[in-house]
């Protein structure tokens, strides 16, 4: 038993009413269950109900043994004092419970009154031990309800992803060009190298880069010299032109906006297990043209005409030097310079959608956010670890929209086992 399952029984009312009154005998009329409260204090607040004779406003707490009000020591706190009905599974004391002022508080226990079949199968999911519970029985559920449910995965993400993208507006001064500049960054690390990213926009504003936009060879020596990865000065293998005008640039950048003290450790980067393709240092040779890119960046992701043309801003080459190198001083025959196309849809999920939602949200303009979505669906969808899983059980993921979707299912349901609040777990249970 859980307290999980009886917020769920009393919320939905999923218990017998016939002859329902409180183990001290008196009958009871439920008019409003009121509200789950995740906060502290009692479970459910705004709750109405006719217990006996009178008519009571107040909250509902909820225990799996009557005894745990004692045990949380409720007696002794004044916020329980306008709790007018306690719930619990089992009522394992002879007396009800009191408020600090020693008033009893009536007791309704749901043990005789539940669907044991219910209680079985909530109990069967969460004995589970894979990442999905129901996995073994999903392709009982009825296809209306995953829909459904993906669909409300879908919303709680962008809803999600969008108050990301509003801490970092705020973050920024409240500039959108400073915002869009940052979500990109932290977007170009891939995962692996979000954080570095991040770190270096927040120590060197874009507003600094634009000053030198252009000229691409400063904007790359602002970068890779606040990223920590410029070679030393005093490397004499370093010995390649461009690499000596870079160090030039930086020498004299740095002391103009002082920036010493932004400049980031290159040990924060990572390598291992990255292809060459994915090095930082390729990375921000990319970014670092994406940048310097005339017009106005944001206003080109929020209103872009179709995603091929939003797709090919992010497909540009960068400088000649890294059509050649993955790192400084490494020559290679074969270089993938450009972004390929699954980093470049990559980019569309993780930053233009969530951009478009804190935007809509931002100005009340609903089209934006009915263009996010438009977005995601006309997006091949995301082929990762949590995907595979959900095409293991032959759960169809069409497009973006749907591997979005699936991927917050598996991150906030799923893996915390929350089946009682997903439609697909909940009608597996019923």
């Amino acid at each position: 038993m859980s307290e999980d399952f009886l917020y769920f029984l009393w919320q939905f009312q999923y218990f017998r009413h016939d002859g329902l009154q409180t183990d001290q005998a008196e009958p009871i009329e439920i008019y409003q269950v009121g509200y789950r409260n995740e906060d502290a204090g009692p479970d459910f607040t705004q709750a109405r109900l006719r217990i006996g004779t009178v008519e009571w406003s107040g909250t509902v707490e909820i225990h799996i043994k009557a005894s745990d009000w004692r045990v949380h020591r409720h007696q002794y706190n004044r916020a329980y004092d306008n709790v007018i009905l306690h719930v619990v599974w089992e009522n394992d004391l002879p007396a009800p419970q009191l408020r600090t002022n020693g008033s009893a508080i009536p007791t309704l226990s749901l043990q005789d009154r539940a669907d044991r079949n219910w209680l079985n199968r909530y109990q069967a999911l969460l004995k589970e031990s894979g990442v999905i519970p129901c996995a073994g029985r999903i392709a009982e559920a009825e296809a209306l309800h995953r829909t459904a449910m993906l669909d409300k995965m879908l919303l709680e993400r962008m809803e999600r992803k969008a108050k990301l993208v509003k801490e970092t507006y705020e973050a920024a001064g409240q500039d959108w060009e400073e915002t869009t500049y940052r979500l990109l960054a932290t977007a170009f690390g891939f995962g692996i190298n979000s954080e570095p990213f991040a770190q270096l926009t927040r120590g060197l504003s874009l507003k600094v880069l634009h000053k030198h936009r252009n000229n691409l060879l400063q904007i790359e020596a602002l970068l890779f010299g606040v990223g920590g990865l410029l070679p030393d000065e005093t490397n004499e293998a370093e010995t390649e032109g461009y690499v000596k005008e870079l160090q030039r640039e930086y020498r004299f950048l740095k002391v103009k906006y002082r920036l010493e003290d932004s400049q980031l450790p290159a040990y924060v980067w990572k390598w291992a297990k990255l292809r060459p393709a994915g090095f930082p240092s390729l990375r921000i040779a990319q970014f670092a043209q994406l940048v310097a890119a005339p017009g106005s960046l944001f206003a080109q992701l929020i209103e872009f005409s179709d995603k091929t043309h939003l797709k090919r801003l992010f497909q540009i080459n960068p400088s000649v030097y890294w059509q050649t190198h993955y790192r400084f001083g490494k020559a290679s025959e074969s270089v993938l310079a450009t972004l390929g196309d699954t980093a470049a849809e990559s980019l569309l999920i993780n930053v233009v959608a969530p951009l478009l939602a804190a935007y809509a949200h931002h100005t009340g303009n609903e089209a934006y956010l009915e263009r996010a979505v438009e977005l995601l669906e006309n997006l091949p969808a995301e082929y990762n670890r949590i995907t595979k899983v959900w095409k293991s059980l032959c759960i169809p993921l069409s497009n973006a929209f749907d591997s979005q979707a699936a991927i917050e299912l598996y991150n906030n349901y799923c893996q915390h086992k929350r089946c009682l609040s997903c439609q697909i777990g909940l009608q597996l249970i019923k």
